[in-house]
């Protein structure tokens, strides 16, 4: 049977069917969950069974807190009950990801005995990619749902238009939309009196991190703090495959326009070197065989593919000819390394041997490479001194014909120096890996003006490989947004919602601990299980360098670790646990955090699966997955280098928001 989709639209795009259908099912009655699983988050939302991937439709309803109409429901934003969202898809199309409103003037006249009604905005997608915006209605807050019967409301016969956000813009008694121009880069509102029918207004972008497709937009005003009166406006967005991304500027009930610092526009730099490949004339000199390179070079994304960003010029090395049935093998002609690295770009599947690039040596495999599931390509690159004066060749080789089973190549280079990947220069949300599709609540409790946010603690490209079970995915903490004015301009932060509070058990506290390379300056604290919260604050030297080492034992520990003199805060998971289920999991990933006074402060979530740092009140944050052993609960800080001081260090074990079960 032909896959007529990548793992990115089975995944990132209806994430929101999966968890549907997995709380349907949960709420007939076969929930197997005890919600003791080995690595089961004790505190944050997961679902009951199956996958829990974007958050959507988030809406404030009765003294409710729902996501995804109604998956979870919770009154303190801490404990959650799961319970069954109805579909919204047809017979020709399905439903993707999207938002709900309460129509408290019934503008659509949707409402009935005086009631408003809740609708939701929503995307639907053909089964030939095509993907538009549809509404739905529910008279009994969200229990059950009718679906307008002139859908689709907007319909630009794009493939890549998706993910609505949906707010009442007072000022001009209207509906504002922000959707995805997802291959576009860029943002594009519309307006409405009655969400029904809809005008165009603008576009924003593409600007920031471009490297990637957006999605899961997000706009709101936030107070500055400690200024009166002014308020900004943030406008929040997901970049495939990395993170969130976000601009600050003012919104006028038609443009959004960023502050001059948010518009700047970045391509990842092409290294150095003597180019023995581009394609941008062919495939001339290169032997062909079988048909998965029949369609190659091509100048963009393939029949039924999702766009294929980062490769440089017009073309590419493209095997997913024929909906990535098709399979084959390009060999290249001979050419003489003359230089010690060989760099190039690479995107597509992550299949050993099946979807690859070689490089060949006197006839013998000696280098390959893989993508890492993905439809942008990265540079990527070897190391080929110990071959310089030896003729050689390429083989790029697709053998697959499952989910991502093709490979994308561009720009083959000798070099003297090994390409890297960075991650592009943006604003970034988060700057760990787990943290998509990061949507806020669009109204909440009348005595709270809290902009209150939760993303998919989660990554597609690996979504399906974590070793859990019975669930896949799960969302971040609940985290209240703020917006300050720094020196540098102004700045969203995030900080976990007060009414963590509420699960506090045993305290541990610390003042005024010397920290030292030979001892841990945690050795009295024994937490019971990888479920806890810690704040604490750090006086640190000009020279210091910290490492703390969290769920560790002799074999396994991931480790924060900050550095003074690069002012970078990292979070090591290459020995985390279980990390051989995927390539790209074994990581480090890191942020600039300024220290305030020759002091930094620290916030950690750790629940089991996951840990969430938030850096000097929220200014940097880092979200990932571990899986760490059950009695991996050791904890440590010590001084690599340099003098520094615990000041204060507050540890609260968190209880279970599911001893109800």
């Amino acid at each position: 049977m032909k896959k007529t989709y990548s793992v990115i639209c089975i995944i990132a795009l209806n994430a929101f069917v999966i968890s549907a259908k997995a709380q349907v099912t949960a709420a007939k009655g076969n929930d197997t969950a005890s919600y003791k699983e080995m690595y089961r988050p004790q505190y944050h939302l997961t679902s009951s069974r199956g996958a829990l991937f974007d958050p959507t439709a988030l809406v404030y309803v009765d003294g409710e807190y729902q996501v995804n109409r109604g998956v979870a429901k919770s009154t303190d934003l801490v404990h959650w009950k799961l319970g069954r969202a109805q579909r919204l898809g047809n017979d020709t199309f399905r439903e993707m990801s999207g938002s709900a409103v309460i129509d408290s003037f019934n503008t659509s006249g949707f409402g009935v005995n005086g009631q408003a009604p809740m609708v939701a905005v929503y995307s639907g997608l053909k089964t030939d990619g095509t993907q538009f915006q549809c509404i739905a209605y529910s008279n009994d807050k969200g229990v059950t749902w009718a679906l307008y019967q002139n859908n689709p409301v907007i319909d630009i016969g794009s493939t890549e238009f998706r993910d609505p956000q949906v707010f009442w813009y007072a000022p001009q008694k209207k509906w504002v939309m922000v959707v995805a121009l997802a291959a576009d880069r860029k943002i594009r509102f519309y307006s409405s009196a009655n969400l029904k029918q809809w005008d165009f207004m603008s576009d924003f972008g593409p600007y920031g991190a471009v490297n990637g497709v957006w999605e899961c937009p997000d706009l709101f005003r936030l107070p500055v703090k400690g200024s009166p009166g002014v308020f900004k406006w943030v406008l929040e967005l997901s970049v495939q495959p990395i993170s969130g991304q976000y601009f600050v500027g003012d919104f006028d009930g038609r443009e959004f326009t960023a502050d001059p610092e948010f518009k700047t526009r970045n391509n990842l730099p092409m290294p150095a070197g003597q180019v023995l490949f581009d394609f941008e004339n062919g495939l001339k000199g290169w032997k062909t065989e079988g048909l998965a390179f029949a369609a190659s070079p091509s100048k963009d994304l393939l029949h039924h593919q999702n766009a294929v960003l980062g490769f440089a010029g017009k073309a590419l090395v493209n095997s997913f000819n024929n909906e990535d049935e098709g399979t084959g093998k390009i060999t290249s002609p001979d050419f003489t390394i003359n230089k010690k690295f060989l760099n190039f770009l690479i995107g597509g599947g992550l299949h050993a041997n099946g979807a690859c690039i070689n490089l060949l040596v006197n006839g013998k495999v000696v280098r390959t490479k893989t993508g890492t599931d993905t439809e942008v390509l990265y540079w990527s690159g070897w190391d080929v001194s110990a071959y310089i004066g030896k003729k050689a060749h390429l083989e790029i080789v697709d053998n697959e014909t499952g989910a991502f089973g093709h490979i994308l190549i561009d720009h083959i280079m000798l070099g003297d120096q090994l390409a890297t990947s960075s991650r592009e220069q943006a604003f970034w949300v988060d700057y760990g890996p787990d943290f998509y599709a990061a949507h806020s609540w669009v109204n909440g409790p009348p005595y709270d003006n809290r902009r209150v946010s939760v993303a998919w603690l989660g990554s597609w490209l690996y979504a399906t490989k974590v070793p859990t079970k019975p669930w896949k995915g799960g969302h971040t903490f609940p985290r209240a947004l703020e917006l300050k004015k720094t020196t540098d301009g102004f700045r969203l932060t995030q900080n976990p919602v007060a009414e963590i509070e509420k699960l506090h058990g045993k305290n541990y506290h610390l003042t005024n601990i010397p920290i030292s390379g030979s001892a841990n300056a945690l050795k009295s604290i024994h937490v019971s299980q990888n479920a806890y919260e810690f704040i604490t604050e750090l006086a640190i030297g000009g020279k210091s360098v910290l490492e703390l080492s969290l769920c560790g034992d002799n074999n396994q520990k991931t480790i924060l670790k900050y550095n003074a003199k690069t002012q970078l805060l990292s979070l090591d998971r290459t020995a985390s646990g279980v990390v051989n289920f995927s390539p790209g999991f074994p990581q480090t990933y890191q942020a600039r955090l300024v220290p305030v006074k020759n002091r930094i402060r620290l916030h950690v979530l750790i629940d089991r699966s996951s840990i969430e740092v938030f850096g000097n009140d929220g200014e940097v944050n880092i979200t990932c997955q571990i899986f760490p052993a059950t009695t991996a609960r050791q904890l440590s800080l010590r001084a690599l280098s340099g003098k520094a001081t615990i000041k204060n260090f507050n540890l609260w074990e968190l209880s279970s928001i599911w001893n109800q079960k």
